[in-house]
């Protein structure tokens, strides 16, 4: 009796002649993923303290850049260099440059700066930010397409108007800024040394100085005003009444001494100034001495 023949059997996949074929692609496909794993770089790119992840093949520090979509400008500081090389987790810094136009005690320069604010802008450019007065506030921004930005550092200048001497630390743009915040406000006729209009820098020394338009007749001249001034004050120069009040050699009001054209206080003038601007007042009220010095007018004739 003969048996049933048995059914084939089904092909073993392994055993199949592309089995090391395929074998051989998906190891390299593993192999080449392992591959780039390790050339795939997580990088960090900081662009004026801003930071921003990039993955990148890049092998230096301008690729990575590129693939980060930074492109750099003149006066731009990159850290590290562009042409250092890129490893897994680097970082990355760049500082912008940014154009500033800066005015320092009236003289006008222009610079590139990296700094986002102004305080930071004027250290990098060796000027403190407590300097002085700045026309921009020192936390404010300094934007990429730049900023002009005006400084007045503190210099110490020197008056002298009359016996008067001052010592003044100050950020004012010109002498007559100086004069005027103390409190010295010279008259039409005075000479100012350096001109009202210009710069006080460092160290300046402004003078104060009556000019003398007005003649005084001889006759006026031969008066004793010696005597005047003894009676009136002592001859005390810088003598004062506090009933007028009163100051100086020939005790002027502070209104009348303005009438001839005197500046601050009369004490706060030398022995000639004072006695030049008397002589002005006699010949003023042309001799009636009774209305300025009622008590000592009569020793002008002794």
């Amino acid at each position: 009796m003969r048996g049933r023949r048995r059914a084939p059997r089904p092909p073993i996949p392994w055993r199949s002649s592309w089995t090391p074929v395929v074998c051989l692609a998906g190891a390299v496909a593993i192999g080449a993923l392992v591959a780039v794993s390790f050339l795939v770089k997580d990088v960090t790119v900081v662009v004026d303290g801003r930071p921003m992840a990039v993955r990148s093949f890049a092998g230096s520090v301008r690729e990575a850049l590129d693939d980060a979509g930074v492109a750099l400008s003149f006066g731009d500081v990159v850290q590290p260099n562009t042409e250092e090389d890129v490893a897994d987790g680097s970082r990355i810094v760049v500082r912008r440059a940014r154009p500033l136009v800066l005015t320092l005690d009236g003289r006008t320069t222009q610079h590139l700066v990296t700094s986002t604010n102004v305080a930071d802008a004027l250290n990098e450019l060796d000027i403190p930010p407590t300097a002085g007065k700045i026309s921009a506030p020192r936390d404010g921004a300094v934007p990429l397409s730049g900023m002009s930005l005006t400084v007045y550092t503190r210099r110490k200048v020197y008056v002298v108007a009359g016996s008067t001497r001052i010592a003044s630390r100050t950020t004012a743009r010109t002498v007559r800024e100086v004069l005027r915040r103390n409190r010295i406000i010279p008259n039409d006729g005075y000479r100012v040394s350096p001109p009202l209009g210009s710069f006080p820098k460092d160290g300046t020394v402004i003078t104060v100085t009556p000019l003398r338009t007005t003649p005084i007749q001889p006759d006026v001249l031969r008066l004793n005003w010696p005597a005047l001034a003894a009676c009136q004050s002592g001859g005390n120069p810088l003598a004062y009444n506090p009933e007028g009040p009163y100051y100086g050699m020939y005790q002027f009001s502070p209104s009348v001494w303005k009438a001839v054209g005197g500046m601050g206080l009369p004490s706060a003038w030398p022995v000639e100034e004072q006695t030049y601007r008397a002589q002005l007042l006699y010949q003023q009220v042309e001799g009636r001495w009774q209305g300025p010095w009622p008590s000592c007018g009569h020793r002008l004739a002794g």
